[in-house]
């Protein structure tokens, strides 16, 4: 192995496992690489290099004894820092929690550990998941490593930038609103948000109790289904974990999508909210793709992609003003002015707002199950644009809710978004992939076939 920065995570735990990568030399090459390139993209807030060396040699001593505990076993990660990791701060990227110190793994990470993985550290975010890249925090915004001066997407900014520069193989984020998917958009990446009660969230600062995820973040198809299989699972530490049986994410991605009935939501970006072209056409190219591949195509109406977004936003600022009420009462100064901002309108709804807004959710979920009925997966935009500059405000403001993903964390099923190319500029193109409630191996088929079939997964920012 010449490069270690893009092995894949798969392709990583086979080599470990057959002893022919070392996962010591694996960590030390990435932690070189941190130390090199992170003061350009502020990915880390908190690297811990002591504990991710004396995990690999962990690691490597278990496969010299003839132990092996999976395919993540020696595999270097970093965990977005609104998730618990027993002795180390969770600060949300925020001064409010700068001094705090998490008692116990959440269960994600818990189980990261079972599976022998390598913690890298702490991964940027925007404050509390909310707001967006500030520069009047403690620690300044990660920055998108295709082009520095642009917006990694975000809330989980940290995790898709380390990613995209060849600092991680693999990370975790959260999902409110779109936060695993849009960095995933903006970086060239895979993002899957899993069905809601899927994933634990247990020792995960909350923002949203009835639309929050936690999801996987990878370079490419095979390695997120791979992550995916790890953190799920049923957790009694969380009430609204699902009793489901964990599957195979990984184990139909290989067979190609001949048959497979897709239909498409266009009028969620060409009508609804008209992407950039650039933007567009990469989607109705890879439409054309998958038909040439076997799938069956066909177009679908939803309800407008503004209801959607109306009934995640106030579900939001509701349960995210109940979360942050006290600190907003005691502390207000502490916030960004983003994150304020993006905040404080939850304390003027009313409880009848977020009564209406439930009733309207049941029923955008049976609008959903109904057009589901006959179709495998459907596929949108992520999205709307490439990434826009990251000292431009007033442009954050107004591209940030230009997407699609919002519908899905209403809804709570899977929705995977991956890279579909890159604008004339050089920045990021991508697509969204949605599958019926805990049905990602399906989602995951798909996105590979695509993937397969294209460029992009070898395709990485010159960093070096």
């Amino acid at each position: 192995m010449t490069d270690l920065a893009f092995v894949t995570l798969a392709e990583a735990g086979r080599l470990i496992r057959r002893k022919k990568l070392s996962p010591v030399e694996y960590t030390k090459a990435l932690l070189a690489r941190i130390e090199r390139l992170d003061p350009r993209i502020n990915a880390f807030l908190r690297l811990v290099p002591k504990t991710a060396l004396a995990e690999a040699r962990a690691a490597e001593g278990e496969i010299a004894r003839g132990g092996w505990r999976g395919p993540l076993h020696g595999i270097p990660y970093g965990l977005k820092d609104i998730i618990d990791r027993k002795g180390l701060p969770t600060t949300a990227h925020s001064k409010i929690l700068a001094e705090s110190r998490a008692r116990a793994d959440a269960t994600v990470a818990h189980k990261l550990r079972l599976a022998g993985g390598v913690f890298m550290g702490k991964t940027a975010t925007h404050e509390f998941a909310i707001g967006g890249p500030c520069f009047d925090l403690p620690w300044p915004p990660a920055r998108n490593p295709w082009n520095r001066n642009h917006h990694p997407g975000g809330s989980s900014s940290g995790s898709g930038a380390a990613l995209a520069a060849g600092l991680l193989p693999a990370a975790l984020g959260t999902d409110t609103g779109g936060s695993v998917r849009n960095p995933a958009s903006m970086c060239a990446l895979v993002g899957m948000k899993p069905t809601y009660g899927r994933v634990s969230r247990a020792g995960v600062i909350p923002l949203s109790f009835t639309l929050d995820h936690v999801g996987p973040m990878t370079r490419t198809v095979e390695d997120n289904a791979i992550l995916l299989g790890v953190i799920a699972g049923h957790d009694p530490a969380d009430p609204t974990s699902v009793r489901r049986p964990v599957a195979d994410f990984a184990a139909r991605i290989g067979k190609g999508v001949k048959g497979l009935r897709i239909g498409v939501i266009r009028h969620f970006y060409t009508r609804d909210m008209i992407a950039d072209p650039e933007m567009g056409k990469a989607i109705e190219d890879a439409l054309a793709l998958l038909k040439g591949l076997g799938a069956r195509i066909r177009e679908v109406t939803l309800s407008p992609l503004g209801l959607y977004t109306s009934c995640n936003r106030v579900i939001l600022a509701s349960e995210g003003f109940a979360v942050h009420e006290r600190w907003l009462k005691e502390r207000p100064g502490d916030y960004a002015s983003m994150t304020r901002r993006r905040l404080l309108p939850g304390a003027f709804l009313r409880a009848s707002d977020y009564v209406q807004a439930t009733r309207l959710r049941a029923r955008l979920v049976h609008e959903f199950e109904a057009a589901m009925k006959d179709l495998d997966v459907l596929v949108t935009a992520s999205s709307m644009e490439p990434p826009c500059r990251i000292d431009d405000p007033k442009a954050i403001e107004v591209t940030y809710p230009r997407q699609a993903r919002a519908p899905f964390n209403v809804l709570g099923c899977p929705a995977l978004t991956l890279p579909t190319g890159f604008s004339k500029a050089g920045l990021p193109l991508s697509m969204q992939i949605v599958g019926r409630a805990f049905d990602e191996a399906t989602v995951y088929r798909v996105a590979h076939a695509y993937e397969r079939a294209t460029p992009w997964k070898t395709t990485h920012p010159g960093l070096d």
